[in-house]
């Protein structure tokens, strides 16, 4: 297994995957390799991926056979890539929102700084190519408001498809259960590595970078639609409220397990 393995969650996206683009990717670093987790597709994803792996040795697929939703895909995937032995685990969108420079961008962010997590981070600045509709613009800052105040954590954008993580006992532990979360997942991710549990210390402010994307795009044919951010909306405000809560408790020595139900 590479050092350092990027995760790709894949839903029937077998129209979208872009294999040049992949392969390019996965060959411009020796110490990097791919892990698609197919969710249970039902077009050719997996073939796709096959024809990949065929071509080149550094890509790796992994097949859930039921549809289990993105947060899942993301985690078993994370979870393999951690048992092979990588040092250095994260994921990237299948449609390649994130483009192949700036995910090798933040790659060297991480290890150039030394930190823990690397978070893309979508700012439309002058002299950027960050294209975002702008309904989906203003409510992931929304979002983004709520999930600070949840995380305690003056984060930017918390929704971006592209992160980092290095190796640590407190990712293991954040992964080691299924999220609660289906469409905010990003954001418990961060709320477990900020909270630590057992044995593993929370991470700190200083252990995470948040890396302004000089490109990205909205992808057309994605599959979050209105219905899908109203019901993430929902769920940021009760991971807030659960947050509060699960802080209260450790406060007074009795927090919870992860994977234990907060009311």
């Amino acid at each position: 297994m590479p050092k350092i393995v990027l995760i790709v969650p894949c839903y029937d996206e077998a129209a979208r995957l872009d294999r040049a683009e992949f392969l390019r990717l996965v060959r411009a670093r020796r110490d990097l390799g791919l892990l698609f987790v197919d969710d249970g597709s039902r077009d050719g994803t997996a073939e796709v991926i096959e024809s990949m792996r065929a071509l080149e040795a550094r890509v790796a697929l992994h097949r859930l056979e039921h549809n289990r939703g993105k947060a899942e895909a993301v985690r078993q995937g994370l979870a393999a890539a951690l048992e092979r032995g990588a040092e250095v685990v994260g994921y990237a969108d299948a449609d390649l929102a994130t483009p192949v420079e700036e995910l090798l961008r933040l790659v060297r962010s991480m290890e150039e700084s030394g930190a823990a997590v690397v978070l893309g981070s979508r700012v439309r600045l002058l002299g950027t190519a960050v294209e975002r509709r702008p309904w989906r613009h203003y409510l992931g800052r929304v979002f983004a408001t709520v999930a600070s105040l949840a995380l305690r954590l003056p984060v930017y954008d918390t929704q971006c498809g592209a992160k980092l993580f290095r190796r640590t006992e407190a990712l293991a532990l954040a992964i080691a259960a299924p999220f609660r979360s289906r469409w905010v997942f990003d954001v418990e991710l961060l709320d477990r590595l900020l909270s630590g549990s057992g044995s593993a210390p929370p991470l700190q402010a200083s252990d995470f970078r948040e890396v302004p994307l000089r490109a990205w795009r909205d992808a057309r044919g994605s599959k979050l639609g209105i219905r899908a951010m109203v019901l993430a909306a929902i769920e940021i405000v009760g991971m807030l409220l659960r947050s509060r809560l699960r802080r209260r408790r450790a406060a007074v020595g009795t927090e919870p397990h992860l994977g234990d139900d907060v009311a």
